[in-house]
């Protein structure tokens, strides 16, 4: 019966993931309309105080170890965590999975809307003078995510960033021990630095991102609530019939 539960819902998450790169992929806008958008949030991030792009990577490439540091993040620290998480929540943590589940499916679908009406070019491939240290130092990426289901101008709001704080929520709500409580804390935390060093993303993007999921990740809560009730509802028993005497016919004992 586990054993079924776990490939029902392995089934339905690759169906999500492969609809959501497929869209994804085909969504893909044109390139003058993503470097303009691309634009728009650098200037906005001007306004706020949050175009750190460039001395953020900056201090990571002065440093071999940090800059490998951020690349195994944002290649190593995403799908292969997601995959391992949901497995274990699957076996060891059923609500947590289901409440994990459900928020990367809404966040993905609103995620592939923004993208389709609002490609954004990432740093890496505008003219800033950020170089993209993923494809100049590794080939592991590529492999974990193939060209033909990538959209390179879906960097506005940066799941990257998004689902790896949901992965983060699930570990903290759902993990026994400190350790992989600080594992859930901390990998939000790099995978922010790592897609902002690593020129895959703005800052803006990770904030959008942490705010996406942030909602999605509440109306998973409340689609839980609405699993949980269900079942109470049919468990209930029907109300008792009433004994209180219709007044016409006078009290059980007779008429007086």
């Amino acid at each position: 019966m586990v054993a079924r539960w776990v490939a029902l819902q392995a089934l339905w998450v690759f169906v999500g993931v492969l609809v959501y790169f497929t869209v994804r992929g085909l969504t893909e806008g044109s390139v003058t309309q993503a470097d303009a958008n691309a634009r728009r949030v650098i200037a906005l991030e001007r306004r706020l105080g949050l175009d750190l792009e460039s001395e953020l990577q900056g201090v990571a490439t002065g440093s071999d170890a940090l800059s490998t540091l951020a690349n195994w993040v944002y290649i190593w620290g995403h799908w292969p965590v997601i995959v391992a998480t949901m497995i274990w929540l699957a076996l060891r943590h059923r609500d947590s999975f289901l409440r994990l589940r459900d928020a990367m499916l809404i966040s993905g679908a609103v995620g592939m809307v923004i993208f389709a009406l609002f490609p954004v070019t990432p740093p890496r491939l505008l003219d800033l003078g950020l170089a993209d240290t993923v494809s100049e130092r590794s080939h592991a990426y590529r492999v974990l995510q193939p060209r033909a289901f990538t959209n390179q101008y879906a960097a506005m709001p940066s799941l990257h960033t998004g689902w790896d704080l949901l992965v983060g929520i699930a570990i903290v709500t759902a993990a026994g021990s400190l350790w992989l409580r600080v594992v859930g804390f901390v990998l939000p935390t790099l995978m922010i630095l790592a897609v902002v060093v690593t020129a895959n993303h703005y800052l803006l993007d990770a904030v959008a991102g942490v705010a996406l999921v942030l909602v999605a990740d509440r109306l998973a809560v409340l689609l839980a609530r609405r699993r949980t009730r269900r079942p109470a509802a049919r468990a209930s028993p029907e109300p008792a019939a009433s004994a209180v005497a219709d007044p016409r016919r006078g009290s059980p004992g007779g008429s007086s």
